[in-house]
């Protein structure tokens, strides 16, 4: 007894199938009407069903199998069909070869009005003997053993095509099938989808438990309205923005993790149902909201009603996810910044150092035929700096054409460290930075900054940053131990790191114990990231103590007092007082004198001075004795002059003392001319 609707496309009724195909025979239950009634109904909206919603199961009961004989002859390999004359009149449109363990298709001759033929569940290889059913419809071999498409040429009138379950490696060999409606093609072994742009009718396609591992070449595909590719290994899809009626799409049980990968899909005004369970994106917080906010269109989503409070809250979520992710590409703007202007910071420090280079070996070599210009900057120097890069998006990329790189120094904030790359950036120091900041902040690292620049504004440091108490230096330049003599003007310091790179310093053995001597007023806990101990003091005063004694001892009171400036004189002052005196006579004026000191008077005298400061001194003290060389140059000439007017005057005495005495003698001959003169001068002169 055949069923009254036709139900091998989708293993239920066609009544509860919206696949836009529903056929529908129905035949009179008295044999001699022989009426046929046959129906294409292309009008999908009184069918509440999906067909292909579920991989296809079969459940096709007919009986029909029953009926028919197959005999085997002399004259072919094939077995050939035969039905007998009321079989034909009862089921003149269609045939059932169920569960007839079949490896090969029949001979069908005298059936060339077949509507619908059924291989189910046998074990066919190949698709043959059917070229001359022109008339047939619907052609099912669900559950077979095909491993390739072929024998359809001739069935132009085929519009449903169910291949499930077989072994089909690829899609070909449907060029004439112009007129498909429905082709099932799960369960099989594809792993591309091609050879199905021609198929401008079609309107279901199932793909589901193949091995695609992408989704593309849909073009062409302009009828399409549901799309099954559950159960693939799927991780991205592309072209189904270009399908204008598709409406259902399943991509359950997938790899797809991301919504980037799918993202064509936001662009398909059609699509009103799909589902994406199974895959790792439906495991993220955001994967709900992020789909129905790209996706406005949707009305399901993983079998499931949206509501109208899941997009509303989907709405406000998805702007607090956009705002997220322009901080965070605010952030990765600001991080490749810092990449690119510390870049810039290193290339400028390394021209520098090669100027220095280049201008010694250029002192050392001046009798050299070309001697290299110490400010020429070639390419292979601009190249020698590798800049870390890494995979940055288009967005991102279009936003870094707009940076500058001509930032020479960089001031970084990052939690309690301050961060300081180029000399430029000791300016900021200067600023007027607030109480809360300037508290914060412990760390202080410099790079790229020559040590003796830094040194310049360790005053600065102690009153803009009390708190610091941890100092990083790299390439800084620190190449000699008497450089660590300035940090001792700081507050304080419990930690010192000096990096390898672009400090010197670090190869010397014992440069440890010098810090630890030079500053053991500070107490430091860490160098370099390592505990220092008991032992460690012990050893620091061992090696240096005696230097730091004859180096006291050695320079006389006004020297010492000079070198150890305003905040030593006291103590200084207070140390020479205190000598023979009682200690019960020591008044309390010095005892508060001597809790104020820290630093050991003896490592005191162990100073640094910049190479700028000793240029300067140098300067200073080359004026002086250029000074000094002229005014005593002016006072040898002046006692010159006074020496040589003094022997002229030797040499001329007697005779002028000779004429002094002529003339007196004869003014005073005439005693009383002499006495009238002598008051006439006299009254003149009043």
């Amino acid at each position: 007894m055949i069923p009254g609707k036709y139900r091998s496309v989708s293993g239920r009724a066609a009544n509860n199938v919206n696949c836009g195909l529903h056929l529908v025979i129905q035949t009179s239950s008295l044999p001699e009407k022989n009426k046929v009634e046959f129906k294409l109904n292309k009008d999908t909206s009184s069918f509440p069903g999906r067909l292909l919603q579920h991989d296809l199961e079969r459940n096709y009961s007919s009986r029909q199998g029953d009926h028919i004989n197959l005999v085997s002859s002399s004259l072919s390999s094939f077995p050939i069909l035969q039905r007998s004359s009321e079989e034909k009149i009862l089921y003149s449109d269609r045939l059932s070869l169920e569960r007839q363990k079949l490896t090969v298709c029949p001979i069908i001759n005298g059936e060339d009005h077949l509507r619908l033929l059924n291989f189910q569940h046998n074990f066919i290889t190949r698709i043959q003997n059917i070229s001359n059913l022109q008339k047939l419809i619907s052609l099912d071999l669900y559950d077979n053993q095909i491993e390739e498409i072929s024998g359809l040429s001739t069935l132009r009138c085929l519009r449903v095509l169910l291949l499930g379950k077989n072994r089909i490696k690829k899609i070909s060999n449907l060029e004439n099938l112009k007129s498909l409606d429905v082709l099932d093609l799960h369960g099989n072994q594809i792993t591309k989808i091609e050879n199905i742009n021609h198929l401008c009718e079609l309107r279901v396609l199932n793909l589901a438990r193949n091995f695609l591992s992408h989704v593309d070449n849909l073009n062409g595909l302009d009828s399409l309205t549901e799309l099954n590719l559950r159960h693939n290994q799927i991780t991205f899809v592309r072209d189904v923005d270009n399908l204008p009626c598709l409406q259902h799409l399943f991509l359950s049980f997938n790899n797809i993790s991301s919504f980037d990968s799918v993202s064509c899909l936001a662009d398909s005004s059609s699509l009103s149902d799909i589902t994406f369970d199974g895959n790792p994106i439906a495991q993220e917080s955001w994967y709900k909201h992020t789909v129905l906010q790209n996706m406005m269109q949707l009305r399901q989503l993983d079998m499931k009603r949206i509501t109208e409070e899941e997009r509303r809250m989907a709405s406000v979520l998805a702007k607090k996810e956009e705002e997220k992710k322009r901080e965070s590409h605010k952030q990765s703007l600001l991080k490749e910044k810092k990449r690119l202007t510390i870049n810039n910071v290193a290339r400028q420090w390394d021209l520098q150092q090669q100027r220095v280079a280049n201008i010694a070996t250029n002192e050392d070599r001046k009798d050299s035929d070309s001697p290299q210009d110490p400010c020429q900057i070639d390419g292979s120097t601009l190249s020698a700096f590798p800049e870390e890069t890494g995979p940055l998006d288009s967005g991102l990329n279009n936003a870094l054409q707009g940076l500058s790189v001509i930032d020479t120094y960089l001031v970084e904030v990052d939690g309690d460290t301050l961060s300081l790359y180029g000399s430029g950036a000791l300016e900021s120091l200067d600023r007027n930075w607030s109480v809360q900041t300037a508290g914060m902040i412990t760390t202080v690292s410099f790079t790229f900054i020559e040590f003796d620049e830094i040194v310049q504004v360790l005053p600065k440091l102690k009153i803009k940053f009390p708190n610091s108490l941890h100092l990083k230096f790299k390439e800084t330049n620190l190449v000699m131990l008497q450089q660590f003599n300035a940090l001792a003007q700081l507050r304080r310091i419990d930690q010192l790191t000096i990096d390898p790179q672009g400090n010197p310093v670090v190869n010397f053995t014992l440069w440890k114990y010098y810090v630890l001597f030079r500053l053991s007023h500070f107490s430091m806990q860490k160098i370099n990231g390592t505990e220092v101990t008991q032992n460690d003091m012990i050893m620091a005063e061992r090696l240096f103590g005696i230097l730091a004694h004859v180096a006291s001892s050695e320079l006389p009171q006004y020297r010492l007092i000079s070198i150890l400036g305003d905040a030593r004189k006291k103590q200084f002052q207070y140390l020479l007082e205190s000598k023979g005196k009682k200690p019960g006579i020591i008044n309390e004026e010095n005892n508060d004198s001597k809790r104020l000191v820290g630093e050991n008077t003896n490592r005191a005298t162990l100073n640094y001075t910049t190479r700028d400061f000793y240029n300067e001194k140098l300067e200073e003290i080359k004026e002086k004795k250029k000074f000094c060389k002229t005014y005593i140059e002016d006072l040898v000439k002046e006692a010159t002059e006074i020496n040589m007017k003094n022997e002229a005057l030797q040499k001329l005495w007697p005779q002028m003392f000779i004429e002094l005495v002529r003339d007196a003698v004869i003014e005073i001959r005439n005693k009383n001319s002499y006495m009238k003169l002598c008051l006439q001068q006299i009254t003149d002169q009043k």
